[in-house]
């Protein structure tokens, strides 16, 4: 058994790294003064070092499998004129380099780094500054992006790419990579079974990560925080979402995360703190939404009637100004076991369920959802009054949405 794993090692071992592999060092005391000239004296499988210093690159292109490798973080400046690498090959890693001022334009992604039609790449340890696009992969299948920092500098969205855009790729992990000042932290269109993990993402002007028709993909321990509208997820089925931190999304349209035609899907186990929404969905079905705290948002859930077999268990609603508001009288959705701190129920036998149903849904979240202006009566006497009486009586709620059997103390998370 050990022999035929040594043999297996040995044998990967000679596929990434071809026998006659040369290093070949670039710098000002180098016989190559540039990468551009040390890519076209490589062969596959050699390994360029990158010694400290700034070049000027227009479109720095990587057409064969070699590592380029930075020491001592060395710049590669675009001069706001063109693309900064593009990448062409498979098994190319670009570890270590900070990329700056790409070019900008409204018809041509502009990237720090882009590649096309490849596999098995891996992007780590860089630093990408001021690019349109920071890396725009197309094509690309089973390969790494990790531990690298990408901050735009565009005054507003519409002069501002993503920071990791993914189109039509499988098998990307990306993990552990800080993305700031970009239009989208990271977007995916048409990307599947990707991995994308311990990443920050903040500060970006539209959403802090962006997905659509991007099936079969799994988000853990990530923080989504401070975006103008927060994460969006769109026309996609088999997501996991585990561990991860929505927070500090204000704004009159703003989402920890926005759900529209999402189906097959779990929510577990995430933090959704001080947003104007926790999780708005619209046309969404089977959703799982197991174990989440939701924290100080004006609304914890905005449930749209549109919305199917949906189930809420064990999640903690703690400081909501709403728990729960919906668009329609008729619910097709299942809360049970979750932890409410507006519950003013009891529990005679003390199993820790509460012995009376709670409805979330309040009379005054029902009328705001049709008469926006009167959020102005928010915390009045008469407000209280009418859900009071509401609760006790219901006729304007959803009589079906409501939690039989909620915990009388919080779940431990």
């Amino acid at each position: 058994m050990f022999r035929l794993s040594l043999l297996t090692f040995l044998s990967a071992l000679l596929v990434w790294s071809p026998l006659g592999a040369k290093t070949i060092d670039v710098g000002a005391t180098y016989t190559h003064k540039h990468p551009a000239q040390a890519i076209a004296s490589a062969n596959n499988g050699d390994v360029i070092i990158l010694h400290k210093g700034t070049y000027v690159v227009k479109n720095l292109l990587i057409n064969k499998s070699i590592i380029l490798k930075g020491e001592n973080q060395p710049v590669l400046d675009a001069q706001m004129k063109d693309f900064g690498i593009t990448i062409t090959a498979s098994k190319v890693t670009v570890d270590g380099i900070t990329i700056k001022n790409s070019a900008r334009a409204s018809m041509t992604d502009y990237a720090g780094i882009q590649a096309i039609k490849a596999s098995h790449l891996t992007l780590k340890n860089n630093i990408l500054i001021n690019t349109y696009f920071g890396l725009h992969l197309a094509g690309i299948d089973s390969s790494l992006i990790e531990n690298n920092t990408l901050t735009g500098n565009a005054p507003d969205d519409a002069r501002s790419g993503n920071g990791i855009h993914l189109w039509q790729c499988n098998a990307i992990s990306i993990r552990k990579n800080k993305i700031s000042g970009h239009r989208d932290g990271i977007y995916f269109e048409f990307a599947r079974f990707c991995h994308i993990s311990q990443n920050i993402s903040e500060k970006n002007f539209r959403y802090g990560l962006h997905f659509m028709f991007s099936d079969n993909d799994i988000y853990t321990n990530n923080i989504f925080r401070n975006n103008g509208t927060g994460v969006a997820v769109m026309y996609t089925k088999g997501i996991r979402m585990t561990g991860n931190i929505f927070a500090d999304n204000w704004g009159s349209s703003a989402y920890g995360i926005l759900l529209k035609d999402i189906g097959d899907s779990y929510i577990t186990g995430n933090t959704f703190i001080n947003n104007t929404v926790g999780i708005f969905m619209e046309g969404s079905s089977r959703i799982n939404v197991t174990g989440n705290s939701f924290q100080n948002n004006g609304w914890a859930l905005k449930l749209l009637a549109n919305c199917a077999q949906d189930t809420f268990i064990r999640n903690k609603f703690n400081g909501n100004t709403f728990d729960v508001s919906t668009n329609g009288t008729v619910t097709l959705n299942y809360f049970k076991h979750n932890y409410w701190d507006k519950y003013t129920g009891y529990d005679l036998n003390r199993d820790g369920i509460g012995d009376i149903p709670y409805r979330p849904v309040s009379l005054y979240a029902t009328i705001i959802e049709q008469m926006p202006y009167a959020v102005m009566l928010l915390r009045s006497f008469a407000v209280d009054l009418l859900d009071k009486a509401e609760k006790n009586i219901p006729s304007l709620t959803p009589d079906q949405l409501k939690d039989d059997s909620p915990l009388m103390k919080s779940p431990v998370q």
